[in-house]
């Protein structure tokens, strides 16, 4: 009964069921354009090196794009800047895919590919930070936790259906026309969340009061807090002083994004082995079940964080959260051999990737000040990408020179380690607290 009565809080506030089911449907590109694009330019090129180059550049756009435009949205507001963003995109998406159809030179189709992942925003930042603002203007804060893991299982939902779906449409109705599906999507949904003006956060130009109060803390934080509080304070034009007018930096900051960076790391390593141990064992036609089994778990693992009320500080969970997953992702060298049986421990370690994306978004929201809430996310949408793209090239080295069940290595152990650097961060800042006292 806790569980339902904590969604049903949630969506018992106005506007709250429109904004959230217009951000899932704006969310399905970025399911299908990762997938799409690799089976666009495999099946028109016939290769496989075409597809990595075309899909890394598309990748490092994304982590370009993504922090600016956030920057644009928590300066300008959702509804200002939205509207211009969401053409832009529907622009680019479009350009490429009639590229691709046209069978334009690789060259070309690495620019706009570039171009394309440039012009992508985060609208699962965008989405939360929506969260945030309407839950606190409610005076209903205490249910964050349950708006974010809610959020999360979304995201589980929409990588479960957005590639499949882009294999049906790619497979069945021609080679290209998954490139072309998401930029309905996103019209749709973007076009429909922007108009949503009731729920759209206030923004403020000028630093707050709420600012001000996490940047004096951050003075009390040790050496990487004092050093934000005096470049927010000063004049400073030093290289510091520029890294942190673009990032916004926080008390754990380093923490946060690194950990992220490898748990997405560990996301596409394990992607990439799955492809290759379903290939090798002549069953490349599951690959698709498996993804859909472990996204399955986090699908439900998210559901039932979101419906509890946690004591446990969000480093603490985030770490032991982290920790479980690695552990999850170690077991599947057991069953390398078995297919049911690694579905059996996809699912049940996917159980914590929800909740650990919910509480490292937690974390953010938590320590940036409302005004740079959307910039604070999308940054780690921006420097998960680059893990994820990252985690693709060093599998796929490793899948070459030692084959599929090597490959497996590499999730769980970024992933320990990303949970490592967590807990030395719990243990440095009760250090620090302890010195204080």
């Amino acid at each position: 009964m806790q569980a339902v009565s904590l969604y049903a809080r949630i969506f018992e506030i106005p506007g709250t069921k429109a904004f959230s089911a217009a951000a899932a449907l704006a969310r399905l590109p970025i399911s299908m354009i990762p997938l799409g694009t690799v089976l666009a330019i495999n099946s028109i090129y016939g290769d496989w090196t075409s597809s990595g180059i075309v899909s890394a550049l598309n990748v490092i756009g994304i982590a370009s794009g993504t922090p600016l435009f956030a920057r644009l949205f928590d300066r300008y507001g959702q509804h200002a800047v939205g509207r211009v963003a969401v053409v832009l995109s529907i622009g680019s998406m479009l350009v490429f895919a009639v590229a691709v159809l046209l069978r334009a030179p690789l060259w070309l189709l690495v620019i706009l590919a570039f171009v394309m992942g440039a012009t992508q925003f985060s609208f699962g930042a965008l989405v939360r930070t929506r969260w945030s603002w309407v839950l606190g203007r409610s005076g209903h804060s205490e249910l964050l936790t349950t708006a974010y893991a809610f959020e999360s299982a979304v995201d589980e939902l929409i990588f479960i259906v957005g590639p499949i779906f882009a294999t049906v449409l790619a497979t069945s109705v021609h080679p290209v026309s998954q490139l072309f599906v998401p930029a309905l999507a996103l019209c749709v949904g973007g076009f429909a969340f922007f108009s949503l003006v009731d729920t759209q956060p206030s923004f403020v130009r000028k630093a707050s009061a709420a600012e001000a109060e996490k940047v004096e803390n951050a003075r009390h934080s040790g050496t990487s807090g004092q050093s934000r509080a005096e470049g927010l304070g000063s004049g400073d034009k030093s290289f510091g002083a520029i890294a942190r007018r673009l990032l916004p930096l926080f008390p754990g900051v380093l923490s946060v994004m690194l950990s992220y960076m490898l748990l997405n790391l560990a996301f596409n390593g394990y992607d990439v082995s799955i492809v290759a141990l379903t290939k090798a064992q002549g069953k490349a036609g599951l690959v698709g079940v498996m993804v859909a089994v472990f996204a399955s778990g986090s699908l439900v693992g998210g559901l039932v964080y979101g419906s509890r009320s946690w004591r446990r500080s969000l480093w603490t969970r985030y770490c032991v959260l982290l920790f479980l997953l690695g552990l999850g992702y170690l077991s599947f060298r057991l069953a390398l051999s078995n297919l049911l049986v690694l579905g059996l421990l996809q699912f049940v370690a996917g159980l914590f990737i929800a909740p650990t994306i919910a509480t490292c978004n937690m974390i953010v929201q938590h320590a940036v000040a409302s005004e740079h809430l959307t910039e604070g996310l999308s940054w780690l949408g921006a420097l998960g990408a680059l893990g994820a793209s990252a985690g693709s090239a060093i599998t796929g080295v490793v899948l070459d020179a030692h084959g599929p069940e090597q490959g497996f290595a590499i999730p769980w152990i970024a992933t320990l380690i990303a949970s490592a650097i967590v807990a030395l961060h719990i243990v440095v800042g009760r250090h620090r607290r302890l010195r204080v006292r």
